[in-house]
Formats: structure tokens, sequence, C-alpha cells
């Protein structure tokens, strides 16, 4: 099965496609106090909804870069719903390519819950550090280990040890490369619930109405394994939060 339309299917209920929510990102967006006419960019940008509020907000300037030619599609068709989006454009890359016209010259850049991108948590902060000025935001969603998985666990969910780190290392991890960490927005169980639970009401809502994919079975059977095993584990071993860094020099 095609994994973007994995994702696509199994995230139709998200507005946000991370373990957070709505009122958090309200929080985030709040609190990062940003000029008027700021420049920004968004990796893994999902549906868009960050940058949208960005731009509701601040009328911030900027891309949603994301490599699911579903979620730009998505993230288009709710750009057009939006009245003071003018500044916002989306486009399909892998985010490991975007590079802004000049280093060191946006006021934000983000990558929240897609550290993959860029092959870990530490070489995400490299590369949005390296896009930002001095005094810049990188905003990171990144998971943790809350306690040391189990191999039963590891097995089912088909994470390795070394993905994650603690959430000290995570919030660490700014200090050795020129970053600042000023807060962090930290998911609480209902968050992971919510985000867990809508994908099996999407599932199974596309399961009553596309009885036909051919797709279906693999899809089905993924959400099944991948329930259990949050539940039986993952609910009380992988944490997630928001790191809210500043860029204290031109690296």
């Amino acid at each position: 099965m095609d994994t973007w339309k994995f994702y696509h299917i199994t995230h139709r209920e998200h507005v946000v496609c991370n373990p957070t929510s709505e009122e958090k990102l309200t929080r985030l967006v709040e609190l990062l106090r940003l000029p008027t006419n700021t420049q920004v960019v968004d990796i893994a940008c999902g549906k868009g909804e960050f940058l949208m509020r960005l731009t509701d907000t601040y009328g911030a300037h900027g891309i949603g870069v994301d490599i699911s030619p579903f979620f730009i599609a998505d993230a288009e068709r709710r750009l057009k719903a939006r009245a003071s989006t003018a500044g916002i454009t989306f486009t399909r890359m892998n985010g490991v390519d975007f590079k802004p016209d000049e280093p060191h010259s946006l006021d934000l850049a983000s990558c929240i819950g897609a550290s993959w991108v860029f092959g870990g948590h530490a070489n995400t902060l490299e590369a949005l550090l390296s896009m930002v000025k001095p005094g810049g935001w990188v905003i990171v969603g990144e998971p943790y280990w809350q306690q040391e998985p189990s191999g039963d666990y590891l097995e089912a969910s088909g994470c390795q040890r070394e993905d994650f780190g603690s959430h000290f290392s995570n919030a660490e991890a700014g200090e050795p490369r020129g970053a600042e960490l000023v807060h962090t927005i930290v998911s609480s169980k209902d968050d992971w619930d919510r985000y867990e639970g809508l994908q099996w009401f999407a599932t199974a809502e596309y399961a009553r109405t596309h009885p036909d994919d051919p797709d279906l079975a693999e899809m089905v059977d993924r959400v099944s394994k991948a329930r259990a095993a949050y539940l039986r584990w993952g609910r009380d071993t992988l944490g997630w939060a928001i790191y809210m860094f500043r860029s204290r020099s031109v690296a």
C-alpha cells in the first residue's frame, strides 16, 4: 500500500497530524509573538494548520513543504477557505531538499513531528538553525521515551531504542548547537488518545464506505496492530513534546 495513501486515510479526521491539541497549538502560536510580515517555513507541514495560524495571527509569509501529495492537496484546499492566508504557498517536496533563498534569512523554521526527514532530532535542529536569523525561532516536535521500552513494544511498533532520547536530552540538544530552549509544550495522554483514536475511527469509517479498496485488508491489519501496541505498551512508554528554541547567533 502506498505510504502516503495510508497516512491520508488514517489522518482524515485530524486537523493537526500530531499527538497534540488545537488548544496547545494556539498556545504555541501566541507565545511566538512574531513581527508583522515575518518569513517562515514549516517542513513536513501536513495539512498546513500551523502555518495558516501564523498567517492568521501575524500576517506571516512563508512556505509549507510536505512529501505527501495528499496532505499538500488537503492544505491547498483548506488554504482557499481561509481569508487571511495570501502569503502562504504549499510545495510537494522532500523537506531535506528545501533551502531558503539565503542562509539565516528566516524568522522561524519548524519541523513538528517529522525529524526522520533530516535523520533525527539533532540533525533537524542543525538544519533548521541554518535557515533562521540570529534570534529566530526553531520549533520542533519530537517523541521521547517516558520509560525504557520493552523488547515486545519495539518489535510490535517497529521502533528502535536509538530512534528517540529522553525529554531531557531532546531539550538539551539545542545548547551545543547555539540554540536556547525557552519553552516546551508536552502532550498528555488525552492528546495521545485523541491522536491514536482518530486513526482507528477514520480507518473504520473508510472500511465501511470503501469495502472494495484492494488495500483495505492491509490497512486494517496495520491499524489493528498499531492500536494493540499503543494500548498495551505505547501509551505508557512514548511521550511527545513541542520544543521552542531560539537561535543565539549565526552558526
